[in-house]
């Protein structure tokens, strides 16, 4: 019996209105095959005409795409569109800052945040300096702070007649990574890096505070405004007002350009759910700082004089406090489901701290390419800029994203790594991560594991699936120069695709939806990037 063969060329852009849906509902009753004359190879059983199916989606007139598969077992590419083409991959990014992070730091790597002194001791008094020394730590909380204030205290020390000093010179000053978008200054995602930093929650989002705002009791009365972490460190600009109970809420939170002054402005109805906006501080060092000279207060330990920052603790200086961060197989987790994009900047100046004694993107990012090149990863055809993909300068190609996701495979530390992607429709957070609404009802649910990214314009999706015949396979997706506000679901059927077929046979599963390509009215970003996070 003889099986339907799918061609490879593409059809037209314009097809006569009464043949596309007769062809559309043809093709999704088809089991695709390979046909005789195209030109994937003898494992070609039809992945090529379904994916180049789902890639003639509208949504794509005009961008580009890249992508990849491989069985995982063989690595031979079963698949490749364009795969050499260097496209910017948003948070796909992550994947060799973070694989490089395993293999160079080691899953034990842990931070280390001190509290030393210098100086002499008499009885509760401290003649000297207190040295608050970071190494980096994205995950320490104010509660991590008050632990070590705590210490200080059962130390015995109940006056300080020196400084507090802020010891952040494990990284370097530069702040910001290169290209990030100036309008980006406020929004969490783009927080500022220091070896010493505050996260806010355990979503630990590092360089941040969490600004709540609730209606007032009245029209006209103030919204009542609170910080988490309690802080004096950022001022508080209320301008916003309370509005009857139904009027739309236009209130908006943001941190005004190079200070550390938030303005809460516009309305808020009577009877509304609070508002909550996790915004950057100028200055993390301080922040931290600040934070733990409020704990020291609270513990009784008196500070006389001013705090300063950014200054080497003395070789003599003695320990008095320390706090260890978790290891770095479980901060893989929050870092990669909840594509972090400050613990992927401190994994990189960790990973130049550690490997050539500078803390810097510089550094770091030599040292991630050399790893890359170990792993066969040819460098010379991509360009990394950041740890996170935040950057738009950023130019990776799918075809060695590919062969990073196959190499990595081999590694003593791969099944750590591996539990750190997210995983399509899982609905726990923790474990579903930015994949946690995608793929459900399909084969791909529960099944692939994939680093999502996603920024205006670009968007990727590069992991793992099985597929119905119980072959593991390797796939990288990245899309750019589109206008459609998202591509996700085109993405999310090539997967499916692969998920619901088997050596022999392709089921094709087209997108969901064929929306007409319209322009972004504005930034589209990472899911999880958007609080509270929709994914």
């Amino acid at each position: 019996m003889s099986r339907p063969v799918i061609r490879a060329k593409r059809p037209a852009r314009r097809t006569r209105a009464w043949i596309w849906p007769l062809a559309v509902a043809l093709a999704c009753t088809l089991t695709w095959s390979s046909p005789a004359t195209t030109a994937a190879g003898p494992s070609d059983t039809g992945i090529k005409g379904a994916i180049d199916t789902i890639l003639t989606d509208a949504r794509l007139d005009g961008g580009a795409a890249s992508v990849v598969v491989a069985d995982a077992a063989t690595g031979e590419t079963l698949y490749q569109r364009d795969g050499a083409d260097r496209l910017m991959p948003a948070s796909n990014t992550k994947l060799p800052t973070s694989a490089a992070a395993m293999a160079l730091l080691g899953p034990e790597y842990r931070y280390r945040t001190d509290a030393l002194a210098t100086g002499s001791r008499h009885g509760p008094v401290l003649r000297g300096d207190l040295y608050l020394r970071g190494t980096g730590d994205p995950t320490a909380l104010a509660k991590d702070y008050d632990e070590l204030a705590a210490q200080v205290a059962r130390s015995g020390i109940k006056r300080i007649t020196g400084r507090l000093i802020a010891d952040d010179t494990r990284f370097d000053t530069q702040r910001l990574g290169r290209s990030w978008a100036a309008d980006d200054e406020s929004s969490y995602y783009s927080a500022q890096i220091s070896a010493l930093t505050v996260a806010p929650d355990t979503d630990y989002d590092s360089g941040t505070v969490i600004v709540t705002a609730a209606p007032g009791a009245a029209p006209g009365a103030a919204p009542k405004v609170t910080l988490t972490p309690p802080t004096d460190y950022v001022d508080l600009d209320i301008r916003a007002t309370t509005v009857p109970a139904g009027r739309p809420g236009t209130l908006t939170v943001e941190r005004l350009h190079g200070s550390n002054t938030i303005s809460v402005t516009g309305d808020i109805p009577v009877g509304a759910n609070a508002t909550k906006e996790w915004v950057t501080v100028w200055e993390p060092t301080g922040y931290a700082a600040a934070v733990f000279a409020d704990a020291l207060t609270a513990h009784g330990v008196r500070v006389m004089g001013p705090t300063r920052l950014g200054r080497p603790t003395p070789k003599d200086a003695q320990p008095l406090a320390t706090h260890t961060s978790m290891p770095l197989k479980e901060l893989m987790r929050p870092f990669m489901k909840l594509s972090n994009n400050m613990h992927a900047e401190a994994l990189t100046k960790t990973i130049g701290y550690e490997t050539a004694g500078n803390g810097t993107w510089s550094a770091g990012l030599a040292g991630i390419s050399s790893y890359l090149r170990k792993e066969g990863v040819d460098t010379a055809t991509l360009r990394q800029v950041d740890g996170s993909g935040l950057s738009r300068m950023n130019n990776i190609p799918a075809a060695q994203f590919a062969r990073l996701l196959l190499a990595v495979r081999t590694a003593p530390w791969y099944a750590d790594w591996y539990e750190s992607l997210p995983v399509a429709c899982n609905p726990d957070r923790t474990i579903g991560g930015t994949l946690r609404s995608r793929m459900c009802k399909t084969p791909a649910a529960l099944n692939a594991r994939a680093k999502t990214g996603t920024l205006t314009g670009a968007s990727g999706l590069s992991g793992y699936v099985t597929d119905a015949g119980g072959r593991e396979l390797v796939f990288s997706i990245v899309l750019n120069n589109y206008l459609a506000s998202s591509v996700k679901s085109i993405e999310d059927a090539i997967v499916t695709t692969l998920a619901s077929s088997t050596r022999t046979s392709t089921t094709l599963v087209r997108p969901a939806t064929r929306r007409a390509a319209s322009p972004a009215t504005d930034t589209t970003v990472e899911c999880s990037w958007r609080k509270p996070a929709p994914c």
